[in-house]
C-alpha cells in the first residue's frame, strides 16, 4: 500500500465521521463537507490504486 492509498482511506473514513456527526447534530454543512472529503479520499485512493498496478506491471516486467 503506498502514501497515497493510505491518506485517501483515512480523509474518506473522516469524511464518514463528519458526515455522521453532521447527520446527529442536524448540520448541513457538516454532512457536506463529510461528503466532500469522503469524495476527496476516494480520488487520493484510487489514483494510489493507479500508482501500485502502475508499478506492480513495471516489477514484473
Amino acid at each position: 500500500m503506498n502514501s497515497d492509498q493510505l491518506k485517501g482511506r483515512v480523509e474518506e473514513a473522516k469524511g464518514k465521521v463528519k458526515e455522521g456527526v453532521g447527520k446527529a447534530v442536524n448540520s448541513d454543512k457538516l454532512r457536506a463537507e463529510g461528503k466532500i472529503d469522503q469524495a476527496a479520499g476516494r480520488a487520493q485512493a484510487t489514483y494510489g490504486d493507479a500508482k501500485e498496478k502502475v508499478k506492480d506491471v513495471i516489477d514484473r516486467s
